[in-house]
């Protein structure tokens, strides 16, 4: 086939997104199909040697006003080129399959209010939310898109986005595909964990008999790391617990809520991590209480990994975990004291050498190459629609 990728910016050491979508185009690579990338930035060596590039120049703009003005540009490119089956990962009109990682942005607005525990406060940046051009822009441009008259196949990542775009778009299954994010376990070789556990627990000050908790994520607030902190503080301090926080260098304000919740001597916050095995094999399990994730890929990496996990439901990956199979998924961040109960839960080792064996087994029920084919099978079907019509 002949495959056209449309984003932004594919720089694959960022992560997310971009990472996913050079995984992809390796395997499509691989298999013979002709690639082709319309993107404004690209890493060219963490791509295939044998993909075809087409830059998008943009005029200078608004950042909210972006999407609008690199969708134009590849629709322009795309009509010139003919043939091509169009893939968008993001904000954009006119393609063939719209792979949105991210979720719906209507839903993603929403979810992020959750995260502050007052309804009032909830409310006031609701309407507040109502005068903001970039929402407003977001919206108008996300309607369009889930609207358009050519009717893209629409891929959803979880069953909560799936439902999602019924309750938001009223998309039915005629265009939707559910094909869930999925990891390499080659990836995750646990010949090399002991090494790795010893070598970075030493270097982040953590002693080799800690129970150690792993959260990570770069939005920490959406990622619920707040009522983490506040449930760490309502754990049994006569037990050796550590809670590992990686992800983004802006910690102050979180250190100093551990500080003023007494914890800051069980919290070690060390920032990003350029290779993430480090911190899943310095950890014993994972706990992720977000606000909002179309489905955690971090939560999938760490069961790759075989820790135990602790999230929420407002993670599309809690989906997969079969509680108290893997862990638990806990119904509301917010809950403090429920939080802390399956954090105390996984200081037992009996009980978190059963959910580790669990994690692994449920992680290898679906791999890469399951989602890959699942994928293929999306691609195929566009392909034959944009030959009828």
């Amino acid at each position: 086939m002949n495959i056209a990728f449309c984003y932004d910016s594919v720089l694959p050491r960022r992560g997310g997104c971009e990472t996913y979508i050079a995984a992809l185009a390796r395997r499509l690579a691989a298999d013979g199909h002709d690639l082709h990338l319309y993107a404004r930035r690209w890493d060219a060596a963490a791509l295939p040697a044998n993909i075809h590039y087409h830059p998008i120049v943009l005029p200078s703009c608004p950042r909210f006003l972006r999407p609008w003005f690199f969708g134009a540009a590849v629709r322009r490119e795309l009509e010139r080129a003919g043939g091509l089956v169009a893939v968008g990962f993001d904000k954009m009109t006119g393609l063939d399959v719209i792979y949105p990682q991210g979720g719906l942005y209507a839903a993603t607005a929403e979810h992020n209010l959750l995260k502050y525990r007052s309804p009032l406060v909830r409310r006031l940046l609701r309407v507040c939310k109502a005068f903001d051009p970039a929402h407003l822009s977001f919206l108008a441009l996300e309607r369009r898109q889930y609207h358009d008259r050519r009717r893209p196949l629409i891929i959803a990542i979880s069953e909560m986005v799936r439902t999602h775009f019924r309750l938001h778009f009223g998309i039915d299954s005629r265009d939707l595909r559910l094909v869930r994010l999925a990891t390499d376990p080659e990836r995750f070789e646990a010949r090399d964990r002991p090494r790795r556990r010893l070598e970075w627990r030493e270097k982040w000050g953590v002693s080799p008999s800690d129970t150690v908790a792993l959260f990570a994520g770069m939005n920490y607030r959406l990622k619920g790391l707040e009522p983490l902190l506040h449930a760490v503080r309502r754990m049994w301090r006569d037990r050796p617990f550590r809670l590992l926080v990686a992800g983004s260098h802006k910690t102050a304000e979180f250190e100093r809520l551990a500080k003023r919740l007494g914890v800051a001597d069980r919290v070690h916050f060390i920032g990003y991590c350029a290779d993430m095995r480090n911190a899943y094999f310095a950890a014993d399990f994972f706990v992720h209480p977000t606000f909002y994730d179309p489905c955690s890929n971090v939560v999938l990496e760490a069961m790759a990994c075989g820790l135990p996990v602790v999230t929420s439901r407002y993670n599309g990956a809690s989906e997969l975990l079969h509680p108290p199979l893997e862990g638990y998924v806990i119904d509301d961040p917010h809950d403090h004291e429920r939080l802390a109960a399956c954090l105390t839960q996984l200081l037992d080792p009996a009980r978190r050498s059963a959910c580790a064996q669990g994690a692994r087994k449920t992680a290898a029920q679906w791999t890469f190459e399951h989602h890959y084919r699942q994928m293929l099978a999306v691609f195929a079907e566009a392909a034959a629609r944009k030959q009828a019509a």
